[in-house]
């Protein structure tokens, strides 16, 4: 028994590790990802058997391992991946979250919502087409999701019989478009989903790969350095006052560490009021806490009584945040209604709310060649835009590119209640 729950704190322990998978339709990522579950021993027997009994029903001679991700009927019955689909499993070395993500163009949307909190980006490429305008799409999200990792999953070796020159030449495509990107971690793996080749055991039919199979790949990416720990930031959810005689004194502010490192002791400054004070404790559940950083969620508390409310953000003195009502952000337009000129939003920025406007349409960006439409004010569904938007009260934010959190926004249409676009501040 102690055995055992050594085993399950060592998992509870393990680094986690969220990536997205993206590709052109019938690139592979739905078979890919069932692999990778398949090879790992991450399914259960029952899964096994319902997998086993659906591939009969569709005449096929073998295991489907698309399946497992294509959980939803209607892309079973198209075999195609039309929603986001998350899956979890485990190795000895570390916990994984899976996103899914569609490969159609009209589903840009899903890839953005899937990929918002990923470490790491899947970019399948099915080795007989080459690079295609999915893929120009896929990396260009990727990278204007500041995504710190990308591995370029070069399937269906098996179809072009491994050559070597294939793998190559796809590479040397892929980077010459990548390069005027903000992309710094890129790997390159050919692979066979179907068959297994360099998925999760090597593949002795390309000894002439001497990189890394993909699940070593996503075993080993370094990813503790992903957060932003400079620049402390702590947006306030709820203010934590017990009903309670014992407690009648404490005073506490919950949140998430968004951002730096805070320790007992340090000198804070709380936006939007300017009052300084000292704190006095980190909390997490019945300890205290030397030091809290992201993402961990804790409870603050201060020398002095200062009158904080959620949306408020605790900052260091000598390290603050930008503050100011108008905006310059990159938004993907996730509605299927098109935006309205001058129509008034709620925007949601950590963790405050407010109303604002769309001040300016600055340029579309075309995502097939990477180039800027000045003229074409009109942002429609899956497109995306750089805009300036103009907040009801001041905002403390970073840029995208600096903190993830900060840097990251989302609008809601008032009267639907609707998330319309996502946006990552300039």
């Amino acid at each position: 028994m102690t055995e055992q729950n050594d085993k399950h704190n060592g998992y509870l322990d393990m680094e986690l590790l969220r990536f997205t998978t993206a590709g052109s339709v019938d690139d592979g990522k739905s078979t890919l990802i069932g692999r990778l579950l398949y090879d790992s021993k991450a399914i259960f027997e029952d899964q096994l058997e319902a997998l086993e009994l659906a591939s009969i029903n569709r005449g096929e001679e073998q295991i489907n391992l698309s399946l497992l991700t294509d959980g939803l009927r209607a892309e079973r019955e198209q075999g195609i991946t039309i929603d986001v689909a998350y899956r979890y499993f485990a190795t000895p070395k570390r916990k994984f979250i899976i996103a899914d993500t569609p490969g159609h163009i009209q589903y840009t949307r899903n890839m953005v919502t899937g990929a918002s909190t990923a470490n790491a980006a899947l970019i399948l490429i099915d080795a007989r087409n080459g690079v295609v305008e999915q893929t120009i799409r896929h990396c260009y999200i990727a990278s204007l999701l500041q995504i710190p990792h990308v591995v370029v999953c070069i399937n269906k070796m098996d179809l072009v019989d491994y050559d070597e020159k294939v793998f190559e030449k796809i590479q040397h495509d892929f980077n010459r478009f990548s390069d005027k990107l903000d992309i710094s971690d890129i790997y390159f793996i050919p692979i066979s989903a179907l068959k297994g080749d360099n998925v999760v055991e090597r593949s002795a039919h390309m000894p002439w790969y001497d990189g890394p199979t993909l699940m070593y790949n996503l075993e080993h990416l370094h990813i503790s350095n992903d957060n932003n720990f400079t620049d402390p930031r702590f947006p306030v959810q709820y203010v934590v006052r017990p009903n309670s005689d014992e407690f009648h004194d404490y005073r506490g502010y919950a949140g998430r560490v968004a951002g730096g490192v805070f320790r007992p002791g340090d000198k804070v400054i709380v936006l939007p009021s300017g009052f300084t004070s000292t704190i006095r404790s980190i909390d997490f559940m019945d300890q205290s806490l030397e030091l809290a950083f992201p993402p961990q969620s804790v409870t603050i508390t201060l020398e002095d009584d200062i009158d904080i409310s959620r949306g408020d953000m605790i900052v260091m003195e000598n390290n603050q945040p930008q503050i100011g009502q108008d905006i310059t952000a990159m938004i993907c337009w996730l509605n299927e209604k098109p935006m309205r000129p001058n129509a008034k939003y709620f925007i949601r920025h950590t963790t405050r709310e407010a109303r604002c406007i769309i001040k300016e349409v600055n340029y579309k960006v075309n995502i097939n060649n990477l180039e800027k439409e000045i003229n074409d004010k009109q942002i429609a569904l899956n497109e995306i835009a750089e805009v300036t938007l103009r907040v009801t009260t001041p905002l403390f934010y970073d840029s995208y590119r600096k903190n993830r959190i900060t840097g990251s926004l989302v609008l809601i249409d008032e009267g639907t209640n609707e998330t319309i676009c996502a946006g990552m501040i300039v």
